[in-house]
């Protein structure tokens, strides 16, 4: 098993003593956060994209290109590139540069977003989100792998024989498909034979496991090996201490002020206590042995060969004990145990 650790960049108060970080204080933490995963092992930083408070990710490439500077291993992911409300052109350009600047470490994931304020802000159409998503990957897609593009869709004017500048480090660089709540998304990577990372986040179990199955049957109908299929999964909440209790009566103020949210009341969770979203849900949130028994049980069900964390929501110092011993005492055990094909050469 491969580890990623993924921030939205929300800059909301502090649950306990209501302090607000500063733009700045939270942009820089973003950095430092990555710096700090890279020392701890990790194999991945994400940043993702949203447009409004009270994210502060609206720039991925820009943020992603500071930690870029300041890593020399960890990859770079976006979590995700909102492909449905952008210009393929300018997502091919930025980008590229990045991947340029990084020596490659740049791997993009794309989907339609989970915030329905993006469109209207863009001028677009919320019900064609979905149209939005498939065509503009489409002509992403070529741009990144191709030279001498020429297109004709809906959603632009025609291009003729364009060669977006500059290429990407390599030659096919991978492509994931974010996935939360619709088979569109799992259709859209099956077709293109491309990765596919759940979010698993905010419901129980099944419902990302039929979309992982999903992903899995069209990828074969599609003519896929079915070897090569590869899933991602993300988890609903982090928070390892030495005793399950400890793990309890810490997250506990960070899930109650997680309620009150507009993402949470959006997604509709079922999840109304921090006791059922751990039972039912996909929250690691315990000792370091009960983490580990969680990621293998959902390992069972999805088959997915990384692990995506988030400390966002928790104070700086309370990220860090989180994290080292997320470190320290379940990756080197989930490594051991779960193999996985992805940045093999790391």
């Amino acid at each position: 098993m491969k580890f990623g650790l993924f921030s939205l960049v929300a800059n909301h108060p502090d649950p306990v003593t209501g302090e607000t970080p500063t733009q700045h204080e939270r942009l820089r933490r973003v950095v430092d956060e990555a710096v700090f995963a890279e020392e701890l092992g990790f194999d991945a930083y994400g940043v993702g994209e949203r447009h409004g408070e009270p994210f502060l990710s609206s720039a991925p490439p820009v943020i992603l290109a500071a930690i870029a500077e300041r890593t020399e291993r960890v990859r770079l992911l976006t979590t995700l590139t909102v492909i449905s409300v952008l210009d393929p052109i300018r997502v091919a350009e930025d980008y590229a540069t990045l991947d340029q600047l990084s020596g490659g470490r740049l791997e993009l994931m794309i989907g339609k977003g989970n915030d329905p304020r993006h469109f209207p802000l863009f001028g677009l159409e919320e019900e064609r989100q979905w149209e939005y998503q498939a065509e503009k990957f489409a002509l992403l897609r070529r741009l990144f792998l191709e030279e001498g593009v020429t297109w004709d869709g809906e959603f632009r004017t025609p291009l003729t024989d364009v060669t977006t500048q500059p290429r990407p480090f390599h030659a096919r660089p991978r492509i994931w498909h974010g996935s939360a709540s619709s088979t569109e998304s799992t259709e859209l990577a099956a077709k293109f034979g491309d990765p596919l990372f759940t979010a698993n986040g905010f419901h129980p179990k099944k419902k990302y496991a039929d979309l992982i199955d999903h992903y899995r049957r069209r990828w074969i109908d599609h003519g896929h090996d079915p070897a090569d299929a590869l899933v991602g999964s993300g988890a609903g909440g982090l928070y390892v201490a030495k005793t399950s209790q400890a793990a309890l009566d810490g997250y506990r103020p960070y899930f109650e002020a997680l309620m009150k949210t507009p993402a949470y009341r959006h997604n509709k969770s079922e999840f109304t206590t921090l006791e059922d979203k751990i039972a039912n849900g996909s929250a690691l949130v315990g000792s370091p042995e009960q983490v580990i028994d969680k990621i293998g049980d959902y390992h069972a069900s999805f088959g997915h060969e990384v692990q995506a964390v988030s400390v966002d929501g928790l104070t700086s110092d309370e990220a860090r004990d989180v994290l080292e011993l997320f470190a320290s005492d379940v990756i080197p055990i989930v490594r051991e145990e779960l193999p996985s094909r992805v940045w093999e050469n790391q």
